[in-house]
Order: structure tokens, then C-alpha cells, then sequence
């Protein structure tokens, strides 16, 4: 495990205070928990705007595609 050192605003360190009280859980454990949480919602954050990007890559290659078929003449 890695020791940092954290300066935290007052009301944020209070509210912290109490919820760790009511919830029996240790600060350490308690923000060892909220930083994991947050770090997994960045990830899913970085995630969707990289599918997001290639989504957007893919859909233009696609229209390219179907505009293609569209001009072949099947014979009709």
C-alpha cells in the first residue's frame, strides 16, 4: 500500500467524518472505496466517448457502403 497525503476542503472532511461514523467504517477504508468507485466511473467515462468515436468512424464508412449498393442495378 501507498501513503499519500491529502488536503481535503473542511465540509467534505466533516461530512466524511459522519458518514464513516454511521457506516462503522474506517476514513482509509471508506476513501480507499470512493476513489474506486470513481476511478471505475472514468473508466466507463473514457470508454463510451472512445465508442462513441469510432461509432462515428464506422457510420460514415457505412453510408459510403450503402450509397455504393444503391447505384448497382440488380437487374429490375
Amino acid at each position: 500500500m501507498k501513503t499519500i497525503s491529502v488536503k481535503i476542503e473542511d465540509s467534505i472532511f466533516y461530512e466524511t467524518e459522519k458518514l464513516v461514523s454511521k457506516l462503522k467504517k474506517s476514513r482509509n477504508r471508506y476513501i480507499n472505496e470512493a476513489i474506486d468507485y470513481y476511478n471505475a466511473q472514468q473508466n466507463r467515462q473514457i470508454l463510451s466517448d472512445q465508442l462513441e468515436r469510432e461509432s462515428k468512424l464506422v457510420r460514415k464508412e457505412s453510408m459510403a457502403v450503402l450509397r455504393e449498393f444503391e447505384k448497382i442495378d440488380y437487374g429490375s
